[in-house]
């Protein structure tokens, strides 16, 4: 019987919106990969009672508590004490962690001040997970079948000693494995990825078939449990297989993290390069490829082609293309992406000439109106206008990404 896991995030830093809690999504993910159900996220701030209160409701709801924070050596820093009281625990001081403070501080050359002794202290009986990355050690607790584990709240400690330590450790208490495959959509919305899996796909129960509307794309994650990985993947593999078949080349990966990273790796694989001609999106799409280690290989040259006079200083644009068709036009994109693929030398020139707004539309060409043109150096030219305004108050920002993966999911498409 698989266990069900609750995740406290300790630190009033995080109440009020300071810094962003991302042990959540990372444990979770962890979690799944042992097959240990995620029922409840909490935050709660640093203040005893109500920190005692939330530890005693997820000791009482769940099999596995896992804390994330307030293992410091300040006043404020009492998750360690709470759980200590909720569980009835006695303390006392573990030696080597005590001397792994003691090395770290003379590893940096500073003075260890007295309230650093407090991270040392330990519940009588738990396993400590050491930190080679910090001062405050992680441990964890098993007492009357529920596990508790506390771990330090800086991301540079907490993902390290959960990889090396923890994760060893939950693992005995699992009797699943969970293996998910993440398989990314371009070009159709969630309802119509929906509608063509169809409901018996999507109602199975191992291996299951979620959809996660995400923006501009759907991600489709195949998710199946058993004793091992090995069988896990076997499950799932044909489902997996059958979602691709049924969604054909609108599925541009598994298990990847972006359009333009697949995008790269094509190019890479087939030894091509590529240049950009951007106006509304302002280098955005070049900055997308040159985000992905490798692009070095295939990226060539960007333009940021605002102006209309630079549209036919850099690129060639004829002044009378704009002049009869508007720089927001078919024929502009595609004389910039020429333009672009000539000035460069690249096998691929990608254009993107619109409307992001908030002003500037017109009844023909309304806010949100956008060209884009791949042209290649073989002769090919694909033109498409995209008209990605969502009628949402303040589209610029979403309409510029929309055109960078729209340009993106063309340049795949040519490159298939």
């Amino acid at each position: 019987m698989s266990k069900n896991a609750e995740l406290i995030a300790v630190g009033t830093e995080i109440i009020l919106g300071d810094i962003v809690n991302t042990h959540s999504q990372f444990l979770s993910q962890k979690l799944a990969e042992l097959g240990i159900n995620v029922f409840y996220h909490t935050s709660v701030g640093d203040n005893p009672e109500r920190l005692k209160g939330v530890i005693e409701q997820a000791v009482g709801r769940s099999d596995i508590v896992i804390l994330s924070g307030g293992l410091g050596p300040t006043e404020d820093d009492l998750t360690k004490e709470m759980v200590c009281e909720v569980m009835g625990l006695e303390t006392c001081r573990d030696q080597a962690a005590y001397d792994s403070i003691v090395a770290f501080f003379d590893k940096i050359g500073k003075t260890m001040t007295e309230n650093n002794k407090k991270q040392a202290i330990v519940p009588v009986g738990a396993t400590v997970f050491y930190n080679q990355n910090g001062t405050a050690p992680g441990m964890a607790v098993n007492k009357d079948g529920k596990i508790v584990v506390l771990l330090p709240g800086p991301p540079s400690e907490l993902i390290p000693m959960f990889d090396e330590q923890v994760y060893q450790y939950l693992a005995s208490f699992s009797d699943a494995v969970l293996v998910s495959k993440n398989l990314r959509v371009f070009g159709i919305g969630e309802s119509m990825v929906e509608t063509k899996l169809g409901n018996g796909l999507l109602s199975a129960s191992n291996p299951t078939t979620a959809l996660y509307a995400k923006e501009g794309q759907v991600l489709v994650r195949v998710t199946a449990r058993a004793a091992t990985k090995e069988e896990a993947e076997q499950l799932a593999e044909p489902v997996v297989r059958q979602v691709k078949d049924i969604l054909g080349i609108s599925v541009y990966g598994e298990d990847v993290a972006s359009l333009e990273e697949v995008v790269v790796q094509m190019l890479r694989d087939q030894h091509k390069t590529i240049a950009t001609a951007e106006s509304c999106t302002g280098g955005l799409l070049a900055s997308a490829i040159t985000s992905i280690p490798g692009s070095s290989e295939v990226f060539e040259f960007g333009a940021v082609t605002y102006a209309n006079r630079i549209k036919h200083a850099v690129l060639g644009v004829p002044n009378r293309v704009i002049e009869q068709h508007g720089a927001v036009s078919e024929e502009t994109a595609v004389a910039m992406a020429k333009g672009i693929l000539k000035e460069s030398g690249a096998d691929i020139g990608v254009a993107i000439t619109g409307i992001a707004g908030p002003g500037g539309g017109s009844e023909h060409k309304p806010v949100g109106t956008v060209y884009i043109a791949v042209a290649s150096k073989l002769g090919e030219c694909n033109v498409v206008r995209y008209s990605l305004a969502r009628g949402k108050e303040d589209e610029r920002g979403a309409i510029r990404r929309l055109s960078v993966m729209n340009a993106l999911n063309m340049v795949r498409m040519m490159l298939i």
